[in-house]
């Protein structure tokens, strides 16, 4: 693995380190000891969601942590870590304050349809090497969209390749996902239907000439309408990278961060430590909350910005069923502190394609009848725990926070932004969250 912890590395506060782990979870060299020598009261840790390649990680945090320096007490004394783990994002989900405009502000639209750009072709070599012949056939497929059921099948059973799911499924006896096993024509027709209530369009369906996207989706038949289905056959690809990341995210958290931040706490113990996670990376820092050890208190607030995971994560029993809890269940008392998970409406990514794709990964037969088992946290923040207050954000910003427990803060008012498919999923840089953010660690002025 190439890389390691830097100190400063393109980002504008100090003092900065970066903590990188690879898929495993394992640190690179350094990123265990690089926090030792920071001179700080309070440590901010970060962890980015999906993001093809590290400069676009930095270069979040180097705009999320400017704020921080003015709105904190004049006792605290702040340094700042971003956790970089491999990841993957396609070029056509929008980060609002990084990605072109188009000449109204509006974010540019996407120039490929279902083809893969070079960028995200790139990536995704990246993401999974070695794979060079099977994405190779993957984007051709989806540059020609051929109208049968031949090539649906043949691009589904490269996608479950790609996953890695047979191997998974054989190794640990897990349950293989629904979207990786049932009929490939209907699994691309439930999300090319995700993708026009997002906002886009059908692969095969241009757009209304007012601008409305087609909605003709449902009514296509096999042999007369197939090509349309490619724009969901694109979104397995995406939920597939997702899938990956999922599994990616809670090992790098249990494994890695998690234990660099217990020995850091062992060698610091007056360090006060504030967990922040963008959405897979929610899971990250979520799951780190796995090693610390009984008794310790030196993680003091995690706060989760649009958190892809479930929004039952904490609950000890789950509504759908009383005999198991959620992955996380209990972890917020690991917190001296709140656990604080912001959520907005505008995610189209976390309110339509999450909870499908969750759907698809149960253990139910077929992929049809969503409820709110499959709810995200980013969606709707943290359900089914007594107690855990629903508050919004000019509130939690005039009122304060809860000093423990679960807390959910509806961040609509500015997470707003983005265009298809995933919405404002990634519009997260905003001075109000880095305020609650300091009123969660009790930071502030």
């Amino acid at each position: 693995m190439s890389g390691g912890a830097a100190w400063g590395t393109g980002v504008g506060v100090a003092p900065y380190a970066e903590l990188v782990f690879d898929a495993d979870g394992d640190p690179a060299p350094g990123t265990g000891t690089a926090l030792d020598g920071m001179e700080a009261t309070d440590l901010l840790v970060f962890a980015h969601g999906w993001n093809s390649e590290p400069r676009t990680s930095t270069l979040l945090y180097d705009r999320f942590f400017e704020p921080f320096p003015y709105l904190v007490g004049p006792a605290v004394r702040l340094g700042y870590a971003g956790v970089l783990w491999p990841s993957i994002r396609f070029a056509d989900e929008p980060i609002p304050d990084f990605d072109p405009r188009g000449p109204a502000g509006a974010l540019a639209e996407p120039q490929f349809g279902t083809a893969l750009d070079p960028d995200t072709r790139r990536a995704l070599g990246e993401f999974w090497p070695g794979r060079e012949t099977e994405l190779d056939r993957v984007a051709e497929l989806l540059e020609e969209r051929p109208q049968s059921r031949a090539a649906f099948v043949e691009f589904g059973a490269l996608v479950r390749e790609l996953a890695g799911v047979a191997a998974v499924s054989t190794a640990t006896g897990e349950d293989v996902p629904a979207m990786f096993t049932e009929d490939v024509l209907e699994v691309c027709r439930s999300f090319t239907e995700a993708v026009v209530e997002a906002g886009g369009h059908a692969g095969g369906a241009e757009p209304s000439t007012d601008g409305a996207p087609s909605t003709d989706v449902a009514g296509l038949s096999i042999g007369g309408g197939l090509r349309a289905l490619w724009s969901g056959a694109k979104e397995v690809l995406r939920q597939a990278t997702y899938y990956e990341m999922k599994k990616r995210a809670g090992v790098i958290g249990e494994r890695g961060l998690g234990p660099v931040l217990a020995r850091l706490a062992a060698h610091r113990p007056d360090l006060r430590v504030h967990l922040i996670g963008h959405s897979f990376g929610g899971r990250v820092v979520s799951f780190s909350l796995r090693a610390v050890p009984g008794g310790a208190r030196y993680v003091k607030s995690l706060t989760l910005l649009q958190g892809a995971f479930s929004h039952y994560a904490f609950t000890d029993r789950l509504p759908h069923d009383k005999s198991r809890g959620g992955a996380l269940h209990g972890l917020q008392h690991s917190v001296d502190g709140p656990v604080v998970a912001c959520h907005s409406p505008y995610d189209t990514a976390l309110k339509v394609f999450y909870p499908l794709a969750s759907r698809m990964a149960g253990d139910s037969a077929g992929v049809l009848g969503l409820d709110e088992r499959w709810g995200a946290l980013g969606h709707d923040g943290v359900q089914a725990v007594a107690g855990a207050p629903r508050i919004t954000l000019a509130a939690a910003l005039r009122d304060g926070l809860p000093t423990s427990g679960c807390v959910s803060v509806d961040a609509g008012a500015v997470v707003r932004r983005g265009g298809a498919p995933t919405g404002a999923h990634s519009d997260i840089c905003h001075e109000e969250l880095a305020r609650i953010v300091v009123a969660a660690g009790r930071m502030g002025r």
